[in-house]
């Protein structure tokens, strides 16, 4: 188990173009891993350096997997898997107290989620019950056991796979556990050109393990850094709440984002800035990650959250985006 940090950030930034070099870098070598899904792959990073989590929904086969351990093999950041089921225990998660026959006594034995990124593998499949064992995992970067807090290491990335609701098997994820994923994020399958290469260039090893690290836990901390000293405009303050505020007025949308999604939208946008290599915040960057921040916060009229549809909710989030003014 990797060895917790203190809790505050204390490393110093890096400048603007070093971040951009740094942050280019890292995509190309994701997407060694990932072909034709850049754009996925520069919304992960942006969370990983906004200290968010991501939910990536799709069928399976499509790279999910693939996304969450290029991630940890590019950032040299330790992993772990954990395959959700519907007769996982919270503890299997989090981990127990183990008697110690030797010394008479309880000993902490901590579960998967102490890694730095930790992939949480069909999540919808377990009950409500084990699927809120990552909530404070994700919310303080903790798990709390016994009377006992356990920090979890950084950075630290939760990504979650999600099957379609209509698959069997599966539990809506409840209101207070997807408010905690910063984005959600859809692959898609490749275009023809891009599937075709995949199958002509695959070898017998997955093109995953052959992935080197380009950039240290501390590097990463660094870019987290850089991102909080991203200059953000009262204006541009102001249309982030603009926004949030109209998902709540929409005659369309039967319940709106939370303050935690204006938080996260904002957030965001400072780690997309860096990809420009910039040191102060622009209205583009806010739409960049909008749909993907705020989607899976709202609900469209006439369904309830178990019923709403992907689709519907990012076109709605579309059209709010075209009709919000932008500052000046």
């Amino acid at each position: 188990m990797p060895e917790a940090a203190p809790r505050p950030n204390t490393f110093d930034a890096l400048t603007p173009a070093a971040a951009r070099e740094l942050l280019c870098r890292l995509a190309d070598n994701v997407e060694r891993a990932l072909r034709g899904k850049r754009a996925v792959v520069e919304l992960a990073l942006a969370a990983v350096v906004a200290r968010g989590h991501l939910l990536v929904e799709d069928v399976p086969g499509v790279g999910k997997t693939t996304l969450a351990q290029a991630l940890a093999r590019s950032l040299e950041l330790s992993f772990s898997r954990i395959q959700f089921t519907s007769d996982l225990l919270p503890s299997d998660i989090v981990g127990a107290q183990v008697f110690d026959a030797r010394s008479a006594t309880f000993a902490f034995r901590p579960g998967p989620v102490f890694a730095q990124v930790v992939l949480a593998d069909e999540l919808n499949r377990a009950p409500p019950r084990t699927q809120s064992a990552l909530l404070e995992a994700m919310s303080d970067a903790q798990v709390s056991l016994d009377g006992q807090t356990h920090p979890l290491p950084r950075p630290f990335l939760v990504l979650a796979t999600q099957n379609p609701r209509e698959q069997s098997g599966t539990y809506p994820l409840p209101d207070s556990q997807l408010d905690r994923f910063m984005l959600r994020l859809c692959l898609g399958h490749p275009d023809a050109a891009v599937e075709q290469d995949i199958l002509l260039s695959r070898a017998s090893d997955e093109p995953v393990r052959t992935l080197r690290p380009l950039a240290s836990a501390a590097e990463v901390l660094r870019l987290q850094a850089t991102a909080d000293a991203v200059q953000v405009d009262p204006a541009l303050a102001g249309y982030v709440v603009a926004l949030v505020r109209a998902t709540r007025q929409s005659a369309e949308l039967a319940g709106g984002a939370s303050t935690r999604g204006a938080l996260n939208l904002l957030a965001a946008a400072r780690a997309c800035a860096l990809f420009d290599g910039r040191a102060h915040l622009l209205p583009d960057d806010v739409k960049r990650v909008a749909v993907a921040c705020l989607a899976h916060r709202v609900v469209p009229s006439g369904r309830d959250a178990s019923e709403a549809d992907r689709g519907e909710a990012e076109r709605i989030l579309a059209d709010l985006l075209e009709r919000v003014p932008v500052p000046e």
